[in-house]
């Protein structure tokens, strides 16, 4: 798979992998609901994320048509556990709205269409930044497109790999520069970069001892 690559990102990958083992995220059982957790799970823990999906889920709400047509109020109060519930809303409905405009409210269209078109759409919407359209392309549209967050700052340029303030855009040229275009690669290395952050490359009082990562080139 990695044919033709050896770098401190592929070793990184592998020395991640051996580790913590494969991850298998996100964890969903339909695109939309990767969809719903794309943009629930900005500033707050997964735990809250899975208890409003979860309410949505119970309503028979994670369908499509459904979703659309309750009021922004009505998904403020299901999804209450994520916080920020009002402004989440609001982006929620934004997102299917754009489904709706873009691609006559078919979302396997959405899903279907090509990354370029597909996340200039989602970039559109009032509150989808770049993390949350390239998690929506990477793991509900399964596009070969990197995630950059908050834990991949930190990690590598801890390890000296890149500029504390690099931006978005230059960080995931730098990565999808240095790795073969592989969704599954994609998807595995970004929720292992997740793990690692919260585990040992922490914020304050890292465990830099004892990361797998210890001795990265």
């Amino acid at each position: 798979m990695r044919d033709g690559y050896s770098n401190s990102y592929i070793e990184a990958y592998d020395l991640l992998y051996a580790y913590f083992g494969q991850q298998g995220w996100w964890p969903a059982e339909t695109p939309l609901e990767v969809m719903v957790g794309s943009v629930l799970t900005q500033n707050t823990n997964w735990i809250n994320v899975t208890k409003a999906i979860d309410n949505l889920r119970q309503k028979g709400l994670l369908v499509y048509p459904q979703l659309l047509e309750i009021s922004v109020d009505q998904l403020a109060e299901y999804i209450r556990p994520s916080g920020y519930y009002n402004l989440k809303a609001k982006r929620l409905h934004n997102l299917l709205e754009m489904i709706n405009v873009c691609y006559d409210g078919n979302l396997d269209c959405f899903l279907e269409d090509g990354m370029e078109s597909a996340r200039e759409n989602l970039l559109n919407v009032k509150g989808v930044g770049q993390e949350t359209a390239d998690s929506i392309l990477l793991y509900a549209c399964g596009q070969p497109v990197f995630v950059i967050d908050t834990y991949t700052h930190r990690v590598f340029s801890r390890h000296n790999l890149v500029e504390e303030e690099t931006d978005y855009q230059t960080m995931q040229t730098v990565f999808m520069d240095h790795l073969p275009e592989d969704t599954q690669l994609f998807n595995e290395f970004h929720a292992l970069i997740v793990l690692v952050a919260k585990q040992f490359c922490k914020k304050t009082n890292p465990d830099c001892e004892r990361c797998p990562l210890l001795g990265l080139r």
